[in-house]
């Protein structure tokens, strides 16, 4: 299969909803590499990198978020996998 990696960020009420831990807990079950922190201007930033599948299903949710989430945008830029990253963390 082939593998997939993006930079993401997600804008809207997406800090103080458990975004971070749901989506970790998502990626790690997806077997998907990568980190979620979030940033100072009010958005989540991740990294994602894995079957194409799962990245897919990682995006779908990533649009969504958890029931108390109000994503209004989703940017995701495409990048190159191979990235020295093992598992799925909360950073910063």
């Amino acid at each position: 299969m082939s593998q997939k990696a993006a930079h993401v960020r997600i804008i809207g009420h997406v800090q103080g909803v458990g975004f971070r831990w749901q989506a970790m807990l998502l990626a790690r079950s997806l077997n998907i590499d990568g980190w979620i922190r979030n940033c100072q201007d009010g958005t989540v930033e991740a990294f994602i990198q894995g079957e194409k599948d799962a990245v897919t299903q990682m995006l779908q949710w990533l649009k969504i978020g958890p029931p108390r989430a109000k994503v209004e945008a989703l940017e995701v830029s495409w990048c190159e996998t191979g990235h020295e990253i093992k598992g799925f963390n909360i950073i910063g």
